[in-house]
């Protein structure tokens, strides 16, 4: 591929992105989002609305971290994949601005807020 097809599939491939809203991941560490306050990366690691909670791992925290680096209520550094204070302290945060019980659960009704704040 030479450089001038290269250089616009990738110009492509960024307006595609920024029409979306989505990427896989912030673009850049020192930005919440990318780079773009519109832009929001694609939580895919998990599914569902099972109790998630202080002290675990794995894929449901990385859900729930993401969609809190997404609203900004967590730096994208500390989407670890573990339920530690500071994630607590995000969820709590979260909770209490979208008028639910700020125990730092994430149970179904918080599960819901965060897909569909």
């Amino acid at each position: 591929m030479n450089t001038n097809a290269l250089s616009h599939a990738v110009k492509r491939t960024a307006v595609l992105t920024a029409t979306a809203g989505l990427l896989t991941g912030p673009a850049s560490a020192d930005s919440p989002a990318g780079g773009r306050a519109d832009t929001r990366a694609a939580c895919v690691y998990y599914n569902g609305n099972a109790l998630t909670v202080y002290g675990q791992r794995g894929d449901r925290v990385r859900q729930v971290q993401c969609l809190l680096a997404n609203r900004r209520y967590l730096p994208w550094g500390d989407v670890t994949g573990y339920f530690g204070p500071k994630t607590r302290a995000a969820v709590k945060k979260f909770q209490s601005r979208h008028h639910l019980t700020a125990d730092g659960k994430v149970g179904k009704k918080t599960w819901y807020a965060l897909y569909h704040a």
